[in-house]
């Protein structure tokens, strides 16, 4: 099965819906908007792998200055992956948000990690063929 398969697209699309659905109820059932900040998180985590860590060009005579920059992308997106987990964690110890809320907001970033997983391992055997 690739990506391209219907299943996939499918699994992956009810996934992420149950991801953003769970963000947003974490807002609504406890009229506090506060946790959204985690969803900005979201927004952001991906931009300093897309700016610096998509090595896909060629890198010839930049062997050294090339990796850091890649190895800067990555950090930072991990940096700021790890933000989107301590922002609703910050926000409950300040009692800004009720752990109710830090609970759902907590499993729309696992349920959103899983479908950037899932999506991950059918894109990687899409490239893999023997033939």
């Amino acid at each position: 099965m690739a990506v391209h398969d219907s299943r996939v697209i499918l699994v992956l699309a009810l996934m992420f819906s149950t991801g953003v659905l769970l963000q947003i109820l974490g807002c609504v059932l406890w009229r506090n908007w506060w946790p959204m900040l985690t969803g900005l998180m979201y927004v952001l985590v991906p931009m300093p792998y897309l700016f610096f860590g998509s090595g896909s060009g060629d890198t010839y005579g930049y062997g050294s200055l090339a990796s850091g920059w890649i190895d800067a992308g990555k950090f930072l997106t991990g940096f700021s992956a790890v933000g989107s987990i301590a922002i609703p964690a910050i926000l409950a110890h300040a009692q800004v948000i009720t752990s109710g809320a830090l609970i759902m907001e907590l499993a729309a970033a696992v349920v959103l990690g899983c479908t950037i997983v899932t999506y991950d391992y059918f894109s990687s055997r899409d490239s893999m063929s023997y033939f």
